[in-house]
């Protein structure tokens, strides 16, 4: 069947066929075509955003939430180049987004036209592949292309621009044939059997020989659903099991054999256990600086098994003994059938050894630990957190109980501040039944504030929790520690967020004593709608452990330097 559309019309009903329920985005001169197209159809749902990067941000929420191809849209020029940060968001962190964009039309490109800009140039390096439509007969193609690559193997994002006038020409539109996966589940590579079988065979070898096995997963573990997998194969093993920033929900927090988060804010004990194994297992992860450290000393005794999708990634940071290209949730598969059972009970004991208790002091007992276990109780345990980037977010990953898969949602590679507040509005609508809290500090939550009137405007139900301290607390830290304790550009001023949650006309509570925490925690949590909770923390409240950047594991900080 083909019908004679245009290519605004076209490229509406490719994303409709392929599955898209909603896209982020903003309308302007080059997209509009494509926006007219838009008008009066009810397949697709339209969110307008406040700023373009939040539209690429909640694509990106939403395609990590719902395991599905996030899309966003923008004009030409600047509002092209609004999305790049979350594309590069998205590129680091393995998000499946589909950014389409307008262009100028054709016969104005180079011609430094109004609002002209190379956007495929531009993101280049932070897309998994991009296209500029030269045909209106290639149009439905190129963005059915773009969308089964950003699912391909490690998922990233795609982008694909649209001049103007190729938005207005004619076409016939043929829907897509049987090969079209839309939507789906990711398509993967399959790599050489026989050499994933030896390898496999040798990994199953190592893990019997070790006697400090440590398990390792990352976001990996999330994208293939190897939730089962892994933690079976921790369990026939008994091998601990740690869990990058971006592997957390990958494993339940409440596990005898989980341990956390290793790296730069990991805990003492967790990052001794890495120093002293025999054996790494990694699954689905990049060994990047901030969980390695410095790697002519990282996990020096270790072996390392390195298992992900991507070839690339194996052997780039650190050395390994044995590496596996496939699929997290395959390869694991094929690994349980070859490993022995085991407990190591031994090594486990002995890292049990290494732990202690934190020494903390709040002012007015407004910790951490008391507002996580706080928003853990009010919600069950049933909700997502999506967290922004600086001391708020290290809090998060070390403290909150996370039991249940993907539900920890956060900038990892990228460290993109004002992510949380844009990217729970995709979470949301990836999960509309269940609580979506977005959790920030001060500075990142300005800089995408603006999107409470989105929330306002389109009836998404987010929760949204502020870490006010009055600082850039992260950078403020680095400069306590490093930079003799001057703070230059790191005091921030914020409004009454009381009153600007009154000024969207939602609610809003200020807390600023542990007493409050649990009743306005809750009363938000119940409030229909978007509803917002002020936590005012210690002005100089600092993360430990750490590790100073470029040091050893084997050396943390655990308090201010003197």
């Amino acid at each position: 069947m083909s019908e004679l559309l245009t290519g605004a019309q076209i490229l509406r009903r490719t994303l409709a066929d392929a599955g898209v329920e909603v896209m982020f985005g903003y309308p302007g001169g080059a997209i509009m075509p494509f926006y007219d197209a838009l008008h009066g159809q009810d397949a697709v749902r339209h969110i307008l955003v406040r700023h373009e990067q939040a539209a690429a941000h909640a694509a990106d929420g939403y395609a990590r939430a719902g395991n599905r191809v996030g899309v966003c849209v923008a004009t030409s020029g600047p509002g092209a180049t609004n999305l790049v940060t979350g594309l590069a968001a998205a590129h680091m962190d393995g998000s499946p987004v589909l950014a389409i964009t307008g262009q100028v039309a054709r016969p104005m490109l180079g011609r430094d036209a109004f609002q002209e800009t190379d956007v495929v140039g531009v993101t280049m390096p932070v897309t998994k592949h991009n296209v500029l439509v030269r045909d209106v007969a290639d149009l439905a193609d190129d963005v059915r292309e773009a969308m089964a690559i950003a699912m391909e193997g490690r998922p990233g994002p795609v982008l694909v621009d649209v001049p103007k006038d190729v938005q207005n020409q004619k076409a016939e539109y043929k829907v897509s044939g049987p090969g079209f996966q839309g939507l789906g589940k990711p398509r993967h590579l399959k790599p050489d059997t026989q050499d994933v079988e030896n390898a496999i065979q040798q990994a199953a070898h190592l893990i019997a020989e070790a006697e400090r096995p440590l398990l390792m997963i990352g976001r990996g573990v999330i994208v293939s659903g190897a939730y089962a997998e892994v933690r079976r194969l921790a369990e026939r093993t008994g091998m601990p099991v740690i869990t990058t920033l971006l592997g957390i929900s990958g494993f339940p927090q409440e596990h005898p054999l989980h341990l956390g988060m290793p790296g730069m804010h990991g805990e003492v004990h967790i990052n001794k256990a890495i120093q002293t194994a025999d054996l790494i297992v990694g699954i689905g992860l990049r060994f990047d600086d901030r969980v390695t450290g410095n790697t002519a000393t990282f996990a020096p005794r270790a072996k390392i098994v390195h298992i992900d999708i991507e070839a690339a990634a194996i052997g780039r940071t650190v050395g390994v003994a044995v590496g596996i290209v496939g699929d997290a949730r395959s390869v694991v598969q094929r690994l349980l059938a070859a490993v022995e059972p085991r407990n190591c009970m031994a090594w486990r004991t002995e890292i049990g050894g290494l732990m202690r208790q934190r020494e903390e002091s709040f002012a007015g007992g407004l910790s951490p630990d008391v507002i996580l276990t706080a928003l853990a109780d009010v919600t069950s345990g049933r909700c997502t957190i999506v967290s922004d980037v600086g001391q708020h977010q290290m809090w998060i990953a070390q403290r909150y109980p996370f039991q249940r898969p993907n539900t920890h949602i956060t900038s990892g590679g990228l460290g993109a501040m004002g992510f949380a507040v844009p990217a729970a509005m995709g979470v949301h609508l990836a999960r509309p039944d269940e609580p979506v809290w977005a959790l920030s500090g001060d500075g990142g939550f300005q800089m995408n504030m603006a999107e409470i009137a989105t929330m306002v405007q389109e009836g998404l139900e987010v929760k949204l929790a502020i870490f006010n301290n009055g600082y850039l607390g992260m950078v403020r830290q680095w400069q306590q520690f490093f930079h003799g304790g001057r703070y230059s550009s790191t005091p921030i001023w914020s409004p009454d967020y009381v009153k600007l949650a009154a000024a969207y006309g939602i609610p809003g509570w200020r807390v600023d004593h542990a007493s409050q925490v649990e009743d306005a925690l809750r009363r938000a949590n119940e409030t229909p709608g978007p509803a917002l909770v002020e936590l005012v923390i210690e002005q100089e409240a600092n993360v430990f452990p750490m590790i100073v950047p470029g040091g050893s594991l084997s050396e943390p900080l655990e308090a201010a330097p003197a």
